[in-house]
């Protein structure tokens, strides 16, 4: 792998744990909008230290195809979704190895909280899935461009909390956080989890790239 791709690859790998650090958060609280609020947490740092997450990089494939730099682009994509991949099952892994994983006397473990979860998406339709992804792509490609382009204020800060808040109490669906949720259960055992990750990750992208496609910036 070369230096530039490895580079990407680790970053990818740090962004997948920042997320899932911020699903474990939303799995330990019973308050929903103190959960998703808290699990912002993951997007405002790799935003802050320029991690590589799918899902805010995707919408940017556009500007890419405009520049003719698509097929390097798309080899970045696909690293970038490996590594957050990678990322979000270290977490998993290693959280199962605490007791914060398991039931116990005054509370019900992340293992259990994340079987709920994950069946929920399990047995919805890939129709559905697909277009809740939709949503929840938007409202990333949202929040990372406001950061972006935004160079100070609160305003930059507000978006990436209020985009992931909304996408979480919404039920939309991101497919690295589903990463980590589906490892955490135990589900990628199964091939449709598969399946309907990749499901995710099409509604994630075509998502993140409607305003790119559809608005020109001024």
């Amino acid at each position: 792998m070369q230096e530039n791709n490895r580079q990407s690859f680790m970053e990818a790998i740090l962004a997948g744990i920042m997320i899932a650090l911020g699903g474990s958060i939303y799995l330990s609280v019973e308050n929903k909008i103190v959960g998703s609020f808290l699990f912002a947490l993951g997007l405002y740092t790799i935003c802050v230290f320029a991690f590589n997450l799918f899902t805010g990089k995707v919408g940017y494939l556009p500007d890419a195809i405009k520049k003719k730099k698509h097929a390097a682009y798309l080899k970045f994509l696909g690293i970038v979704w490996l590594g957050n991949l990678i990322g979000t099952n270290i977490v998993a892994f290693l959280l199962k190895n605490t007791r914060l994983a398991q039931n116990s006397i005054t509370s019900v473990g992340l293992i259990e909280k994340a079987n709920i979860l994950v069946q929920t998406k399990l047995t919805d339709s890939p129709l559905s899935l697909f277009i809740l992804s939709i949503f929840c792509g938007l409202l990333m490609y949202i929040a990372v461009d406001i950061y972006k382009e935004k160079e100070e204020g609160v305003g930059r800060y507000l978006g990436i909390f209020l985009c992931v808040m909304v996408f979480i109490l919404a039920g939309f669906e991101h497919c690295v956080a589903n990463m980590f949720y589906f490892a955490l259960a135990g589900a990628f055992k199964n091939f449709s989890a598969w399946y309907l990750l990749l499901v995710m990750t099409m509604g994630n992208s075509l998502g993140a790239m409607l305003i790119p496609y559809l608005h020109k910036k001024r």
